[in-house]
Order: structure tokens, then sequence, then C-alpha cells
């Protein structure tokens, strides 16, 4: 049996179904997990589904999940996860403890954890997945106006505006269906693309102190120190800086660490050309080729990673010449 065939088979089985995302949501994960949401309430209005997550007011725009789930609804329910990569990130430790858990995912299948798995790390999104997973089986199957503008704004999201290389003729081709339905794809567009007046300033921060070195390596690093006169609020709100350096022409792979509660720093890092993933994973991290994450216990090791990506950046262009 097909995949899409029998993910739609659990769904039947299970009169009660909770659909989990990752922590520090983007918007394709939160697209992708309220728009299934959205479509298997319109498709079976006799089931109870929930979606599940920490509630982000900055994502209000997209939707919100159930925040009144108890924990005895998990009892004999099937478990989505959607768009997460790995367990430790899965928010709300209750997915557990669910009948049967599905993953569906387009990150790299590393932790492969669920009864039933459905990976395709060359899509652009999980939210396109789930477009074409609806489009498969849409003879029982409704899509609400409503999700279709989810999973837009999802597609969106992830691909950067269309500009990331995981952009391929099926997601254009989805987006252009998605954009039939009666929402609209500009405000949708303006909606991701606008930034508070904090963040404009925080821009033009990463702008002045972004250092590129010769080999086209770029790095930040933004302290408590530094990111809390921006005055950003509560959220992720630095997310919305990590494309910056990508935009400069001489910068070719960049890192940006964002320090944690905890005096640690996260560390985003991206890439036009060369992968970066291995070495993410150098680092208690992963992802993509192109865009991961990772973690830095101390400045030894934020000095690591840059002579690390240093190295990589260096060594490909060497290898392209």
């Amino acid at each position: 049996m097909a995949i899409e065939a029998a993910i739609l088979e659990q769904i039947k089985k299970f009169k009660t179904i909770i659909i989990h995302r990752h922590q520090r949501p983007d918007p394709d994960c939160i697209g992708a997990q309220l728009a299934l949401r959205d479509i298997l309430r319109a498709s079976f209005p006799e089931k109870a589904i929930y979606a599940v997550g920490k509630h982000y007011p900055g994502f209000d725009w997209m939707g919100q999940a159930d925040q009144d789930v108890s924990d005895d609804v998990y009892q004999d329910a099937l478990v989505i996860v959607v768009d997460t990569a790995n367990q430790p990130r899965v928010d709300d430790e209750r997915w557990q403890t669910g009948a049967k858990v599905i993953k569906i995912d387009h990150h790299p299948n590393e932790d492969a954890f669920g009864d039933l798995q459905w990976v395709l790390d060359q899509a652009s999104s999980t939210s396109e997945i789930i477009y074409d997973w609806f489009a498969v089986n849409q003879t029982d199957l409704v899509m609400p106006d409503d999700a279709a503008r989810l999973l837009y704004a999802g597609i969106v999201g992830d691909t950067g505006r269309f500009m990331y290389p995981a952009t391929s003729a099926n997601t254009m081709a989805v987006a252009g269906k998605l954009m039939t339905y009666d929402f609209s794809a500009t405000t949708v567009n303006q909606a991701e693309d606008e930034v508070s007046p904090a963040v404009a300033k925080l821009s033009a921060y990463v702008y002045q102190n972004l250092t590129i070195l010769p080999s086209g390596a770029a790095y930040l690093k933004l302290s408590d120190e530094v990111v809390e006169p921006f005055g950003l609020g509560t959220g992720d709100s630095t997310s919305a800086v990590v494309p910056l350096p990508g935009k400069i022409t001489t910068v070719v792979a960049w890192a940006i660490f964002v320090e944690s509660k905890d005096h640690t720093y996260r560390i985003r890092l991206r890439s036009k050309g060369p992968s970066i993933n291995g070495l993410a994973k150098a680092h208690g991290g992963g992802g993509h080729a192109l865009a991961s994450g990772a973690s830095a216990k101390d400045q030894a090791e934020i000095d690591q990673v840059i002579h690390e990506l240093d190295e990589l950046v260096a060594n490909d262009k060497g290898e392209n010449e």
C-alpha cells in the first residue's frame, strides 16, 4: 500500500487525532499542522481532531493551536507529528502517550521515530507534502479555503519566497493550485515579509556588524547584551534576520550565534552552495544541506565553528575553481 493511502487508512481507524509540531515554530510547521487539522475536521466531522503546541502571538495571523487538550484525550488517540526531524524537538512531550504515531516531515530522517513515517527530504516544505497527500486522497478529503491559505503560507515561508534551491516545479504547481482557493496570496506574502520596527533595527545591526571572511564565510554573535536593547519582546524574533547575510554577494555560507537562557548559543547555519549539515552534526545539531542548526556551549566552541565554516567554504571554492 502506498504511504499516502496508509496514512489515510490510519486516520479513518481512530476517533481522536492529535497533531504535534516542533518547538519554536516557523510558518511551515504551523501551516502544515493547522491545515492538516482543518482538512481532517472538514473531512471527518464526527472525529475529535486537535492541534497542540505553545502559543506564539506573532503567528496569530495564521491561526492558533488548541490549548485545552487534556492528558486523557491521548488515550487511544492517533498522534501525527509534522515537520519535526527528531524526538527532542517535538513541542509537548505528550505525543509519546498516544496509541500510534505517524511522522510526516521533509528533514533528513536521521531519527526515524513513529509507527509510520513519510519523510521526503527533497520536498520544499512539509506543507507541500500535506498538499500532495490531499491531492492523492481528495475523493475522501475536503480542503477548506483557510487550510489552503495555511499551506500556501507554509510553502512561502520554507522556500524563502520561492528562492531556496528546494523550490521545485512541483512546489510551484502546488502553490498555483492553492491560489485557486478563496484567500489572498498577496496578504499572506505581505504578512511574511513584514517586520516590526525592532526587528528592522536589528537587521541594520546585522548588516553593520557581520564579519565576512576572505573565503566567503560570514558570522555574527547575538548575545543577550546585544539583543536586549532592541526590545524584541517574547518569541524567537531573531529568526527574521537569519537570511539577511545571504543577500550579500560575497557571502557564501554563514553562521549566526544567538544566546540562549542558559548562556549557551544556538547556531543558525545557512549556505548558498557548500553543504553545512555535516558541520551542524559535529556540534549537536543537523538539518538540511543548506539550512541547519546546532549549538555551542561557550566562546571556544563558537570560535571552533567559525574556523570549521571558514575551512569548509574555502575548500569548496577550491574544488569548484
